[in-house]
């Protein structure tokens, strides 16, 4: 039997990709002397190259602000009277902005966990944010603690693919406290019965303490995550929709004014509802279909923090 490993997978040729892109992108080398360096040809230096930034073995962060992006932050704080602000660069029609975001926000909660001070930072879950941890950088901040918004299990049992508190906790050393519970519950009384568990009541208790929380933010429309994930049905959906929902943070719907909905799967949920206090609430999104999610979070104060693209920013001072 063959026990070689397929070559995707080779780490030796991991290796040389990864050796590659730091000669070209760090040591600042042309092809023509990485493949010196490294005896192969031209063409394999390039595709090594290459492959050191498709499989995420490099990374490239801008730490220069661009101007216009800078702008941007500015009117939107203003507009919407956000305590923070973040722009990332566009990227051409068609690609995804969360390929500039990511970088950005990761070293936006960099900065965050780099505060020598004790912080209890809470989070939402998502696509999102677990492409914005999966850029961060480690860091040593045992002296933090990071704690989950919202149950970490789908009505059929399986655990959510997108909890990012494990995560989080893994880049930092750091204590964390997941919400082991249903995301939503079948019944109000086995919600109470949820959330009046021990070590729920402590992770509860202490996420309304956090003194940051970070959050991505969900569409309400045929591709909600809520739905797409599994976590409700498509006539719960519908159900939510028809009550005016425009968005969800935490797994919790609002309406278009930015206030939650207090019908359907809402009054089922165990997450802890945003803002938690009065402490900051920093937003991660992107893109054409979070747009409307956006306004509403913003016109209803329910986020005081945002970190975006720069598409998304002008679409969002454009009414």
């Amino acid at each position: 039997m063959n026990r070689h490993l397929p070559k995707e997978a080779d780490p030796s040729s991991l290796d040389e990709a990864a050796r590659a892109g730091w000669l070209y992108y760090v040591g600042g080398m042309t092809q023509d002397q990485i493949a010196r360096e490294l005896g192969v040809s031209r063409q394999r230096a390039q595709r090594l190259v290459a492959r050191a930034i498709s499989d995420g073995l490099i990374r490239v962060r801008i730490d220069h602000p661009i101007s216009a992006c800078m702008d941007l932050a500015r009117a939107l704080q203003q507009r919407y009277g956000l305590d923070l602000c973040r722009v990332a660069p566009g990227l051409p029609d068609g690609a995804d902005p969360l390929v500039t975001v990511a970088p950005v926000a990761a070293a936006e909660l960099e900065r965050i966990f780099t505060t020598p001070d004790p912080l209890v930072v809470a989070f939402g879950t998502g696509r999102t944010l677990r492409a914005v941890i999966e850029e961060m950088q480690f860091v040593d901040a045992a002296q933090h603690r990071v704690v989950s918004l919202i149950g970490n299990v789908a009505p059929d049992g399986s655990a959510s693919f997108y909890e990012v508190i494990m995560r989080v906790a893994d880049k930092l050393r750091a204590p964390h406290y997941p919400m082991a519970v249903p995301v939503i519950a079948t019944d109000p009384a086995d919600r109470d019965h949820y959330q009046l568990l021990p070590h729920v009541k402590n992770t509860r208790s202490l996420a309304a303490r956090a003194d940051v929380t970070v959050v991505g933010i969900g569409q309400m429309e045929d591709d909600a995550p809520l739905h797409v994930d599994g976590f409700i049905s498509k006539a719960e959906l519908d159900h939510l929709r028809a009550a005016g929902a425009a968005g969800e943070i935490a797994g919790r719907a609002f309406d278009g004014d930015g206030r939650y909905i207090e019908d359907g799967t809402n009054l089922l949920l165990t997450s802890v509802q945003v803002p938690v206090n009065d402490n900051p609430v920093i937003c991660i999104a992107s893109g054409e279909r979070k747009q409307p999610a956006l306004r509403a979070a913003l016109r209803g104060r329910l986020i005081t923090g945002l970190i975006t693209d720069e598409h998304t920013a002008m679409a969002l001072l454009s009414r």
